[in-house]
């Protein structure tokens, strides 16, 4: 199916000051479902639910799509990295594509014109080297005629749809009229910076940081970003962390869904891997753009774009985007070594320091301020549960200190690297696998603003006191270097979250008896209401033998 696409360039940008948006927020979510109980305060079950008001992510259709971390290997298609788009809904859609280096810098956009039900699949090697959006059957020209159209309005060339779809024109949030014609290939002038920045980090005349070193990725030649989808009213050349575009320019449909591919065939290596998108809803959804709703524009504490947001956003306009924010802890399974040369990593997404109008020059660059993003805590446990922590101490655990990992905004880390806890001298039951608990909370998010404009927010509690946003995926494939699983497999799934976004966050491990792991509810719990538990009873002294 054609596609209507424009395109911008982030340069245009560079003219704009920077700013440090860190917000505060807004009343806890409440859960609005209602439980009854039973003989012995047994639960009967919810009497009513919304999924409306859930901060809980899950492979359901949204109005912002995530992938993580994208990896292309530039001079030869080794690794290329896929992703696919699709509209759940009837009436046509707009999707507005953000490419972001590893350092949170929005370096290219361009949208999507989605039929009703319409799919469209990317290739991250076609945008970066060969500057195609997305494939252009043979009877269509660069301006945008095609003999396989149907009808056109203002200078629209508009798309086929199903016999199931809406016209062309039958969503009223959107406005067709701002996506022009079919675009051809992206310019080389426009695409070669792209790809210096997307590689080494910079661009001469461009940007002198906006990315990691060439040397910090796979090959020399690697680009390493993540990506960003939105469902928007208009086809727009804005970047998300222009405060006009969550302001006036995004939409609230929960109607996108999408997947990944990651496939590299560079020799040692051989294997591919997928996993849907990382979906984050619009609550509540629906509606126009630029039409803020009467009263707080939403029950979750923050959102996913709240650091985007106009900082001169009075209290109910807060969190205007709407969108569910990500968690921070994550139990992530791991498996290194052994027979079968078994290698895993973990494809990590932070949530950066910056706000609007993030800089990559000179002594003004801010993009570089989500380069090294903190953690609050990781452990690493074996299969005969022995934690080993940053210090590589393997028995208990050490005093509160600093854990000394650093990632940036994204990027991918095999568990062998020092980055995550190693045992001294391997696992003290000679296991290769286990899991690791992760706290990426950075604590860097809201440290000043939020604590000194408290007095402006009344109503809003814990001002300050949220967590960053992160999300985890764990890829695992076949040993390298002749290795007898070389090849063979390739798996991605994503770490399980401990906590979603709206719970608050969570400390590092104080000590053994008192390790503060597990998920945010806590274990014997009691719901309110249920008179037949007792909390607090103390940790389980049973007779279950470790394996």
């Amino acid at each position: 199916m054609k596609k209507l696409t424009t395109l911008a360039f982030v340069a245009t940008l560079l003219v704009a000051g920077s700013a440090f948006a860190a917000r505060t927020v807004n009343p806890v979510a409440a859960p609005n479902a209602t439980f009854t109980f039973g003989v012995g305060g047994a639960a009967a079950g919810p009497s009513t639910t919304n999924n409306d008001d859930s901060c809980d992510i899950g492979v359901t259709p949204a109005a912002t799509l995530l992938l993580p971390y994208f990896e292309v290997e530039t001079s030869t298609r080794a690794t290329d990295t896929f992703f696919t788009v699709v509209n759940t809904g009837y009436l046509p859609q707009i999707a507005h594509v953000v490419v972001w280096t590893d350092w949170s810098y929005p370096i290219l956009d361009f949208n999507i014109f989605l039929t009703g039900f319409d799919v469209q699949p990317i290739s991250m090697y076609d945008i970066i080297v060969n500057g195609i959006i997305a494939p252009i059957p043979n009877s269509t020209t660069l301006g945008g005629t095609s003999s396989s159209a149907t009808a056109s309005a203002g200078g629209v060339v508009l798309s086929p749809v199903g016999i199931f779809s809406g016209s062309n024109t039958s969503n009223p949030n959107i406005n067709i009229a701002t996506c022009g014609t079919l675009a051809g290939k992206i310019p080389e002038f426009v695409r070669k910076p792209v790809q210096d920045i997307l590689t080494t980090g910079a661009s001469p005349g461009v940007c002198t940081a906006a990315g990691s070193p060439a040397s910090s990725h796979p090959t020399a030649t690697s680009a390493v970003g993540y990506v960003t989808i939105d469902v928007a009213a208009v086809c727009s050349q804005n970047m998300p962390d222009s405060p006009t575009y969550v302001r006036s320019e995004i939409l609230f449909d929960n109607v996108l869904t999408g997947d990944y591919e990651i496939l590299n065939k560079a020799a040692g290596s051989n294997y591919a891997g997928g996993n849907p998108l990382v979906h984050i809803r619009a609550i509540p959804e629906g509606g126009p753009a630029n039409t803020p709703l009467t009263g707080f524009q939403t029950n979750l504490p923050y959102t996913f774009y709240q650091r985007y947001e106009d900082v001169n956003f009075n209290p109910p306009l807060q969190n205007y985007d709407r969108r569910q924010p990500l968690p921070a802890t994550f139990a992530a399974r791991w498996i290194q070594g052994g027979p079968n040369a078994f290698n895993t990593s973990y494809r990590i997404w932070r949530e950066g320091v910056t706000g609007p109008f993030t800089t990559c020059n000179g002594s003004g660059n801010t993009a570089g301020l989500n380069s090294a993003l903190p953690v609050t805590a990781i452990v690493r446990f074996d299969e005969h549960e022995n934690p080993a922590v940053q210090s590589g101490i393997p028995v208990s655990f050490p005093l509160p200190q600093t854990p000394g990992s650093t990632f940036p905004e994204t990027s991918t880390t095999s568990t062998s690297s020092t980055q995550f806890p190693q045992f001294a001298s391997g696992s003290p039951a000679g296991d290769v696998g286990g899991w690791m608990y992760l706290n990426l909370n950075s604590g860097t998010v809201c440290p000043t603003f939020c604590v000194a404009n408290l007095s402006l927010h009344p109503n809003w509690p814990n001002a300050g006191a949220r967590a960053s946003q992160n999300w985890v995926i764990v890829s695992m494939n076949g040993g390298t270097g002749g290795a007898s699983s070389n090849g063979l497999f390739g798996v991605d799934f994503d770490a399980t979250w401990l906590g979603n976004g709206c719970n608050p966050p969570i400390g590092a491990p104080l000590n053994q008896v008192n390790p503060g792991i597990g998920p945010a509810g806590g274990i014997l719990v009691c719901p309110a209401g249920d008179p037949g538990c007792t909390p607090g009873v103390g940790k389980y002294t049973g007779t279950n033998a470790t394996p």
